[in-house]
């Protein structure tokens, strides 16, 4: 499965989420750090809905850049 994930850069530390599985998160000091961290955090996730009977929510989310004129 390919999930989307919102990678998001704070004042020390990087910050990813999974729109599609509410709840999975992970931080991390650098961007390459943040990125293992979730691709864990996605399969710590999945695992944990199976073994509880859930059904894993399909990968629907899609990202889009748009640019805007500066006023």
């Amino acid at each position: 499965m390919r999930y989307m994930v919102v990678i998001e850069r704070g004042e020390t530390s990087w910050g990813a989420h999974v729109p599609d599985l509410p709840g999975c998160v992970a931080v991390g000091e650098t961007r390459e750090e943040v990125l293992q961290l979730i691709r864990e955090a996605i399969e710590f996730h999945i695992q944990s809905l199976k073994e509880d009977g859930l059904p894993l929510p399909p990968p629907s989310s899609e990202g889009e850049f748009v640019e805007v004129g500066v006023a």
